[in-house]
C-alpha cells in the first residue's frame, strides 16, 4: 500500500527538541558529560501537598469515571488565585481548563478561525503560536519583534490591510525565547488597539510568576477593558512543576469561552479528576513555595548570565521565564552549526534560536533548568572549549 499522508504535514519538520535529545542520547552513550540546557522542563518536584492531594484522590475508585467537567471547587480555586495573585475578579463562566497551554493554544484557533483569517504571532516566538492557526486553515503572519524596539511589537506598523482580516492575535509576556517582559503602557496600547480594529488577544500567560529583579508578572486583566477582546492561558507547568499533569486554564472573555468549551466538549471527556484534585491544591496553597522558587531560578539566570559574561560572550540578563537568550559569541553566525559544535566541544545543549522563528537566527536560548553548582561547571566547560574569542 502506497500512503499518501495530509499536505499539512509536509510544513511540519521533526521538532528541534527531539533532534536535541538523540544528539544528546549519543554524547551519553558515548560518556561524554552533557549539560541539557535545551528544553524547559523544570527540574523542581512539587510541592509535597500538591502530591498529597493527587495521591489521595487515585486512592479512591470513583475519581476513574469521566470528569466530563471542571470541578466546581476547581473553579473557585482558579478565582481565588486570580483574586490574591493578580487582584482580577472573574466570574465562573470565565473560566475552563484545557490539558496544558500548548493544547490550548494548539486548538482554540479551530474554535474562532474561518479558512483565511489571519492570526497575527511573534517572531521570534514559540512554535506552537504557529502550529495552532496553521490546523485551523487560518493565515499566519508574524510580527517582528526586535531589540530596537525592546522586544515589543509596533502595532501602528502593521499592514492595514492584513488588519482588516485579522481574528486574533497571539501575544505572551514574559515570552520564550526572548526572556523580554511588557510595560503596563503596552498592554493598555494593546487592548486599545484590539478593540478598534475587532481583533481577539490571546495571551500566553505561561510565566508571569517567573520574573526577576523586582519586576511583577502581571495578567492581562489588570487592563481595565481587557475582558471585552481578550482570553488568557494561565499554566501550572511552571509556577508550581505541575508539569506532566497536563492542566492549564483559559480565561477572560466569557463569549470565547463558551465557544471553546463547545469545541472540546466534541473531542475531550474531562481532565483526570486526580489531577483536578492536584490543581485544587496547587491554586489553594501557599505562595511561598512558588516565590521561593523564583528566586532560585533567579540565582541560576546570574550564574548563566554573569558566568557567561565573565568569560567574554556578552548575554543580556533574563527578565522572566525560565530560559536565558543571547546573541551567538564573535566568530559565529549559523545558530544550528553552534549548538552542535557547542555540544561537542563543551558538552553544554542549548537550543538553537532559529527554531522560535527567522529573527531567532544568530541567536540560542538556554533553559535554567540545573543547580547553580552545575550551570556554573558548564560555564566553565564553555570557557575550556575555547569557542569564546
Amino acid at each position: 500500500m502506497e500512503l499518501h499522508f495530509a499536505d499539512r504535514m509536509k510544513e511540519y519538520e521533526e521538532g528541534i527538541f527531539q533532534v536535541l535529545n538523540e544528539k544528546k542520547n549519543e554524547k551519553v552513550a558515548a560518556g561524554q558529560k552533557v549539560y541539557n540546557l535545551s528544553v524547559g522542563t523544570p527540574d523542581f518536584k512539587p510541592a509535597p501537598h500538591i502530591m498529597e492531594a493527587v495521591v489521595k484522590a487515585a486512592q479512591n475508585p470513583d475519581n476513574y469515571k469521566y470528569a466530563l467537567i471542571d470541578l466546581p471547587e476547581l473553579i473557585e480555586a482558579v478565582q481565588a488565585r486570580y483574586a490574591k495573585r493578580y487582584q482580577v475578579e472573574l466570574s465562573k463562566n470565565e473560566i475552563m481548563s484545557v490539558y496544558g497551554s500548548q493544547e490550548g493554544i494548539a486548538h482554540i484557533c479551530l474554535s474562532l478561525c474561518s479558512e483565511g483569517d489571519v492570526v497575527l504571532v511573534p517572531n521570534p516566538g514559540y512554535p506552537i503560536f504557529n502550529i495552532g492557526p496553521s490546523l485551523a486553515g487560518a493565515e499566519v503572519v508574524t510580527y517582528d519583534l526586535t531589540e530596537e524596539n525592546h522586544y515589543l511589537p509596533d502595532l501602528d506598523k502593521i499592514d492595514e490591510k492584513v488588519l482588516a482580516k485579522t481574528k486574533c492575535m497571539i501575544v505572551s509576556y514574559p515570552l520564550n525565547p526572548v526572556c523580554k517582559t511588557a510595560p503596563k503602557s503596552f498592554y493598555e496600547k494593546l487592548i486599545a488597539w484590539a478593540k478598534e480594529h475587532n481583533i481577539i488577544i490571546i495571551h500566553d500567560n505561561a510565566y508571569s510568576d517567573i520574573v526577576y529583579d523586582g519586576k511583577i508578572g502581571n495578567s492581562i486583566f489588570k487592563i481595565p477593558g481587557a475582558k471585552e477582546v481578550a482570553v488568557e492561558f494561565y499554566s501550572l507547568s511552571k509556577s508550581y512543576n505541575y508539569t506532566g499533569a497536563r492542566v492549564s486554564f483559559l480565561v477572560g472573555n466569557k463569549d470565547i469561552i463558551a465557544n471553546f468549551q463547545k469545541l472540546r466538549s466534541q473531542i475531550d471527556y474531562g481532565t483526570f479528576l486526580p489531577v483536578q484534585y492536584g490543581a485544587i491544591a496547587a491554586l489553594n496553597g501557599s505562595d511561598e513555595f512558588v516565590l521561593e522558587q523564583c528566586s532560585e531560578y533567579q540565582k541560576r539566570r546570574d550564574a548563566l548570565c554573569g558566568g557567561l559574561r565573565e568569560i567574554g560572550w556578552q548575554i543580556e540578563d533574563s527578565e522572566g521565564t525560565m530560559f536565558a537568550w543571547a546573541k551567538l559569541p564573535d566568530g559565529y553566525e549559523d545558530d544550528v552549526a553552534f549548538v552542535m559544535e557547542l555540544l561537542d566541544k563543551s558538552g553544554v545543549l542549548c537550543t538553537p534560536g532559529s527554531s522560535f522563528g527567522s529573527l531567532g537566527k544568530g541567536h540560542v536560548r538556554f533553559a535554567l533548568t540545573l543547580p547553580v553548582e552545575v550551570i556554573g561547571e558548564a560555564v566553565e566547560a564553555i570557557k575550556m572549549s575555547g569557542m569564546i574569542r
